[in-house]
């Protein structure tokens, strides 16, 4: 009886806490949040001055006695205390509003994580104020986020590239039967940006401005347009701010061996997947979810190198939110489900 109606009240969350940001969907009113997976502290004290978008502009521009962290790194937690203070503030300001009974949680986990790691991302949502936990995988989640129909006896194939980790899946009848997690993403992207500026043009420039570059001009196939953009940064050499026009042909190259680790990591679970389940991929399409699903032309780079049609979620970025939530709306899903309390 009492479960029944904490399930009624209870503003039920799903969460994917990912390595560039974290996304909040509530029961009935779908994505309430989404901002960046970054806290800026006091050094001194340890206080939390500010979390998310507000954090996200201090990066690289905070005095000495504030530090502007990114707790989660390669899609699992680097930082326990500042995740759990970063995971508190976002359910206060999604829940508290609306009731006072503790919300059940459902949060995307990459598949390869340690038991360690899987503990740590449990323990932080405890101390956070969750009632119940259901650890969920992202490439399930983003499945069943992107609509695709997991539980029928049909081969279907998810690639969800976020900014710590690629989750490559196949599903059938609600299993994921062969799958694959590479911590590899856009960060890594971001990371191969910044050394290919300081390697070509002497150029030393932030994460933000890598960032910006990856989403501005950053492209993944021969055959898209080369565009051009600005940028500022260092100069190692004379050690003074310069800016310098690059161009997405140079950024392509930049990114080059990072979208190759992605896709050796579509093609081995290819290689791996049953040939009736193969078949069912091949008229179906894999379905390419997260930020950085968005780089231009990284759906036809997967397609042409496996010759398998490639279709973008609806909304890659809200997939594993949104598969989170749903999964917890759906009392059947949560009958035989390992519950972490």
């Amino acid at each position: 009886m009492f479960n029944f109606l904490y399930n009624m009240f209870s503003s039920d969350m799903g969460i994917d806490l990912g390595t560039a940001n974290t996304l909040v969907y509530v029961k009935g009113e779908g994505i309430v949040l989404a901002e960046p997976s970054v806290v800026a502290v006091e050094k001194s004290t340890g206080n939390v001055i500010a979390v998310g978008n507000e954090a996200k502009q201090m990066l690289g521009k905070v005095p000495g006695e504030i530090s502007a962290i990114r707790p989660m790194r390669d899609g699992v937690i680097a930082d326990f205390d500042t995740v759990e203070k970063m995971i508190r503030y976002f359910i206060a300001r999604v829940h508290n509003k609306r009731t006072l009974i503790k919300p059940r949680i459902a949060i995307g986990i990459p598949t390869g994580i340690t038991e360690v790691e899987r503990r740590a991302v449990r323990e932080s949502c405890e101390q956070a104020g969750a009632r119940t936990i259901f650890l969920i995988e992202q490439a399930r989640a983003a499945a069943i986020g992107a609509n695709i129909p997991i539980n029928e006896a049909r081969g279907n194939m998810i690639v969800e590239i976020g900014g710590g980790t690629t989750e490559v899946a196949v599903l059938s009848l609600g299993s994921i039967v062969k799958s694959s997690s590479i911590r590899v993403g856009g960060d890594k992207l971001d990371e191969a940006i910044i050394r290919y500026m300081q390697r070509t043009h002497n150029l030393h420039i932030g994460e933000r401005t890598a960032e910006e570059i990856k989403i501005n001009i950053g492209n993944a196939y021969k055959g898209v347009v080369s565009n051009t953009m600005d940028i500022r940064g260092r100069h190692s050499v004379s050690g003074l701010p310069k800016t310098l026009t690059v161009n997405s042909a140079e950024i392509k190259e930049a990114i080059k061996d990072v979208l190759l680790e992605i896709l050796d990591a579509v093609k081995s679970v290819l290689n791996q997947t049953p040939p009736e389940l193969a078949a069912d991929i091949v008229e179906r399409g894999i379905v390419m979810s997260g930020g950085t699903s968005l780089l231009s032309g990284f759906t036809d780079l997967i397609s042409g190198e496996t010759g398998v049609p490639v279709i973008l979620a609806e909304s890659p970025l809200t997939c594993v939110a949104t598969g989170c939530g749903r999964f917890i709306e759906e009392a059947k899903n949560l009958k035989n489900y390992k519950r972490y309390s």
